[in-house]
């Protein structure tokens, strides 16, 4: 049985969507109007993502109708040099204009206020060629345009719930996955901020308790994840920046401490920033073919997996960042892939590949017809964390699928860097010596982008000023070396994670 057509705005968390019976990609300049003066919002504000990934606020109050239907034609000035390093003084003034699907109830103000997504554009009216968003944009169009592909993109957020220690139904250290409370302590606060995310047009997947669960002096840290479903690229970045601050919003308001770091203690679980790309040709799933993974999926990881030094520097952009991608923390180290496999750089998932009559299975009364799921068939990338640039990340990862997809060895490449061990396991070291490693620092990592520029400036999706700006910002860590110099000097290691715990 079909669902029945306008389900999905019945079902729809959004009340945006509920109050204009449309979903979120048609709202219009009315549509919003409308909704502002027939539900008594009393403020906007213009939201953007500066060039250190961070989210930026302008505050408006709503003043008169004439004021309203300006500001949502034309958006408003912003100073452009103190967003972005790499704009000049001189020249700075930027426009921040409203992108009207992203319109949603803020759930924080006592005082009614909708918040708005912005672009930004320069002077002549134009993207701003330089901003991470608009170098994403060029970057999915670019791919679809020379290859005829486009990817479909999902996000994991893991993070820590940093609070007071509690003795009572005290967790096993480490083993947190899946579970339930009153041994995860902040299911709540989880739920509270799924809810407040897809009210805002998150489409979520699912949530749980990861396995970083542990006491550590008078603190007791719990590792939650919210993951999404896969969407439009824009869509994918939207969600994960307004994600992001929803949920240190949310620990803000129960007075305990958030943080997406990489690494948060030593010795135990770091978070990741997960990537899961689908590949789409004519509208239709690429990533399945006959019941398995497609030669053009296999060519786009092949792709991504070789300019995956330089993609670190989007990804990976603290220092301790690297101290996360160590063996035996289910993170990568070496440069491999492989299905259903937790130790490699890029993992093949199951994906509901030739399972179609599961259900029936477990519920022999299942009368509804048997459909095939394998649509859902990812790929996912696993170094990238917290800290990372999104809009750039989600760049350089078009970049790297059209790469593999215009290479003529690309399946020979697949080939040769298909992983079906586990690597860290002793009886596998030849097999891990065979693969090259991740770098082992920002500056590492800087030394990458610059060696594989040629990759990202091709078709000017990239900026060669972009390019720089990104290298000279991990360079300044100067922490070649540092894992190295920190090992076994916990005391050191735990000054550097205190100093980078809330980073972005």
């Amino acid at each position: 049985m079909a669902p029945k057509k306008g389900a999905d705005i019945a079902l729809s968390p959004n009340p945006l969507v509920q109050y204009l019976q449309k979903p979120a990609k048609d709202f219009t300049k009315a549509d919003l109007i409308k909704y502002i003066t027939d539900n008594g919002i009393k403020m906007l504000n213009f939201r953007y993502v500066g060039g250190d990934g961070k989210l930026k606020t302008l505050n408006i109050v709503i003043t008169g109708l004439q004021q309203l239907d300006s500001l949502l034609s034309c958006g408003e000035r912003v100073d452009g040099s103190s967003l972005f390093t790499y704009i000049d003084a001189k020249s700075s003034d930027l426009y921040v204009v409203p992108r009207h699907k992203t319109a949603f109830l803020n759930p924080f103000t006592d005082i009614p206020t909708l918040d708005i997504l912005c672009a930004y554009y320069d002077k002549d009216g134009n993207p701003l060629a330089s901003a991470p968003e608009n170098i994403m944009m060029k970057a999915h169009k670019n791919l679809e345009e020379k290859t005829g592909y486009s990817l479909d993109v999902m996000g994991e957020l893991e993070y820590y719930v940093i609070a007071d220690k509690h003795d009572f139904y005290p967790a096993t250290d480490q083993k947190g996955y899946h579970e339930s409370l009153p041994y995860a302590k902040f299911e709540m606060i989880r739920k509270e901020c799924m809810q407040a995310i897809a009210q805002a047009g998150g489409l979520i997947k699912y949530a749980h308790s990861e396995v970083g669960n542990f006491t550590q002096g008078d603190c007791y840290y719990e590792q939650n994840e919210i993951e999404f479903n896969p969407t439009y690229i824009e869509d994918a970045a939207d969600q994960l920046i307004i994600a992001k601050w929803m949920i240190r919003m949310i620990g803000y308001k129960h007075g305990v401490q958030i943080s997406f770091a990489p690494k948060i203690t030593v010795g135990k679980a770091g978070s990741g920033m997960h990537i899961h790309m689908k590949l789409h040709k004519k509208g239709k799933t690429a990533t399945v073919d006959k019941g398995k993974l497609s030669d053009a999926a296999k060519k786009a990881i092949a792709g991504i997996l070789d300019i995956t030094p330089a993609l670190t520097a989007f990804g990976n952009t603290n220092p301790t960042s690297y101290l996360r991608l160590v063996p035996h923390q289910e993170a990568p180290t070496n440069i491999c892939w492989g299905d259903r496999n937790r130790s490699v750089l890029i993992r093949v998932p199951l994906g509901w590949v030739g399972v179609k009559d599961m259900i029936k299975k477990v519920n022999p009364n299942y009368d509804d017809e048997l459909k095939d799921f394998s649509d859902r068939q990812t790929f996912e990338f696993r170094c990238p964390d917290g800290s990372a640039n999104i809009h750039l990340l989600l760049a350089g990862l078009c970049v790297g699928a059209r790469h593999g997809l215009e290479m003529k060895n690309a399946l020979e490449m697949a080939e040769k860097l298909y992983v079906d061990v586990n690597i860290f396991h002793e009886e596998n070291k030849g097999r891990l010596a065979q693969l090259k490693g991740l770098p082992l620092s920002c500056y590492e990592s800087a030394e990458s982008l610059l060696h594989l520029r040629s990759h990202f400036e091709k078709d000017d999706v990239f900026s060669p000023k972009v390019i720089d700006g990104v290298a000279a910002m991990l360079m300044a860590y100067k922490d070649k070396g540092l894992s190295e110099k920190l090992y076994g000097k916990n005391d050191k290691i735990g000054e550097l994670v205190e100093q980078y715990i809330h980073h972005m």
